[in-house]
């Protein structure tokens, strides 16, 4: 068992996003060392300039002496390809601690896990949620899934970059809870872009229409922290894709497969966000689920006789 991620740790940091470039900068501020690659080297260099930390040029440099890494990926793919492809894990010291905070498919998730324990890595999954905004103030939940042990050695350090942890069990666990999220998460968006719609074909003001909803029991996160921010001001600019809305959501259809649960909710919210994805295009805000929305009640309307 290694030591707590405490500062003066010397962190692996791989992916500078959105949200991977925030959380980097909390750490660096909070005195841990930190080893920066991401597949744009001159971001990883910029951020180095800027916090003290070493850019690295890519993966393949990575993972001598280090206490931890981090990684803040799109996806299992990317995963797979960064720890095994790559020799991320053949680097890493015996004792040291993978922790992957992006959303990914517990199934494989565990495997992984299960292959790192062979060579001496522990790994928990740290997926977050929060968005943009919140990772800038520290203030993300996070949900962690892994051995007990693992998951307190990473506390320390999780706790820079969240003020909500919660430790959900087995490795892929946390990705599991987070897909799940996500899932009620994208139905709150929905069903608050189409009251809006509606209510404004009544003749309500959609400004008013935010604020009865958000003093109301219809209040949500989507009517607290984006509907007038991103929706409604049309400037779609939340800070995470409709690509990866998508994608979480048939992770939380994949979780109901696996646990042999029939979703026709789920597998329904699944279909409208793809239907949103291929009218809109790839690369979209998220929170212009709403012009989907607004295209589909148009549609429907113009079916009337």
């Amino acid at each position: 068992m290694g030591k707590p991620l405490t500062p003066g740790s010397l962190i692996g940091f791989v992916g500078l996003g959105n949200m991977g470039h925030p959380m980097a900068m909390r750490l660096a501020a909070a005195g841990y060392r930190l080893h920066l690659v991401d597949a744009r080297p001159l971001v990883a260099q910029e951020l180095a300039a800027e916090t003290g930390g070493v850019a690295l040029a890519s993966v393949a440099e990575l993972g001598a002496g280090v206490d931890a890494v981090i990684l803040m990926l799109p996806d299992g793919k990317t995963v797979q390809k960064v720890v095994v492809e790559q020799g991320l894990a053949s680097r890493m010291p015996h004792g040291s601690l993978l922790i992957d905070m992006g959303s990914c498919e517990p199934g494989g998730t565990a495997i992984l896990g299960l292959n790192l324990k062979a060579t001496g890595i522990d790994m928990v999954d740290a997926p977050v949620s929060g968005g943009v905004p919140r990772a800038r103030t520290g203030e993300l939940t996070i949900m962690v899934g892994g051995k007990a042990l693992a998951v307190e050695r990473a506390r320390p350090m999780l706790s820079v970059l969240g003020n909500k942890i919660y430790a959900t069990g087995r490795l892929g666990s946390g990705q599991a809870m987070k897909s799940l999220n996500n899932f009620v998460s994208a139905v709150g968006l929905v069903a608050t872009c189409e009251a809006v719609n509606v209510g404004r074909h009544f003749g309500l003001q959609p400004e008013v229409i935010a604020e009865v909803l958000n003093g109301s029991t219809g209040k949500n996160n989507t009517t607290e922290h984006k509907l007038k921010q991103f929706i409604l001001s049309e400037s779609f600019g939340s800070g995470f894709s409709l690509d990866l809305m998508v994608k979480d959501l048939g992770i939380a259809a994949g979780v109901a497969r696996d646990a042999d649960v029939h979703s026709v909710f789920m597998d329904e919210c699944l279909r409208m966000w793809k239907a949103a994805q291929q009218l809109l295009g790839p690369g979209r805000d998220h929170t212009e689920m709403a012009r989907w929305v607004n295209s589909v009640m148009q549609t429907n309307q113009g079916d009337k006789p």
